[in-house]
């Protein structure tokens, strides 16, 4: 079997980083991408004893920044056989009346635009070809509306609504499209939603057990690594504790 080629988006913590470990222990080539570029170093260095690894600094709200990144891809990598659009982010935790425009716009511009802009770049040589896989990483906030979540609940509907169309305009060029929406997963993100304070974010992943990273990245290689006729449409990845958005078992 020829060797894979992975490109991760989000890819310096939480679940990209996870995903990344995993494909790379099993000998799947990976173009790892990130703002952050001392990480991205950090992780070529860890993962490239096991497989091939490149990196790309662009942040995926930037347009001009996501083509002529991918567009610098060396002539190795630019044959991106998986897409895993996982850069996402929440800001804030605000009714609709109270909510800050600057967080609206950067979860619009980085859950929905950039996944846009990265699958704008790459799709096309997958056409080409007929052949590619594209994995969206929603969330429950997608299938669901809950108190304060207004914005970023409407941005990961909005990947549920492209990862459905993608699949649709796709289907003709034996291109897969998956999304795997997760509960509440324990990683940086509550830190990012509540803009570094530390101590409110534990407290959300207190009480329970929280999904992690790993077992996310476990879902997304068991995705990828179906036999081709096998498309997993669509997931939604509980912890045992929790029933829904809102819904918490905790101690």
């Amino acid at each position: 079997m020829n060797q894979k080629t992975a490109f991760i988006t989000g890819a310096t913590s939480g679940i990209g980083k996870a995903t990344a470990q995993l494909f790379a222990r099993n000998k799947i080539r990976l173009i790892l991408c990130g703002r952050r570029i001392e990480r991205l170093i950090r992780l070529k260095e860890e993962l490239s004893n096991l497989t091939d690894v490149t990196t790309l600094q662009f942040d995926v709200r930037n347009k001009k920044e996501v083509f002529n990144a991918i567009e610098s891809l060396p002539t190795a990598f630019q044959k991106i056989d998986i897409l895993i659009n996982n850069a996402g982010n929440a800001h804030g935790l605000s009714s609709i009346q109270d909510g800050e425009l600057d967080d609206w716009d950067a979860m619009i511009d980085i859950n929905v635009k950039g996944l846009l802009y990265v699958s704008k770049a790459i799709l096309p040589k997958m056409v080409e070809r007929n052949d590619g896989f594209i994995v969206n990483i929603g969330s429950i906030a997608g299938k669901e509306v809950y108190p304060h979540g207004n914005v970023y609940c409407a941005s990961k509907h909005a990947v549920n609504a492209l990862n459905k169309a993608m699949r649709v305009d796709l289907n003709n060029y034996n291109i897969r499209v998956s999304a795997i929406h997760p509960g509440a997963v324990e990683t940086e993100f509550s830190e990012v939603r509540f803009k570094g304070d530390v101590e409110k974010a534990r407290k959300v992943y207190t009480g329970f057990k929280a999904l992690q990273a790993e077992d996310i990245a476990d879902i997304i290689y068991f995705v990828i690594s179906r036999p081709y006729y096998v498309n997993i449409e669509d997931l939604i990845v509980y912890p045992t504790a929790q029933a829904s958005a809102t819904i918490l078992n905790k101690e």
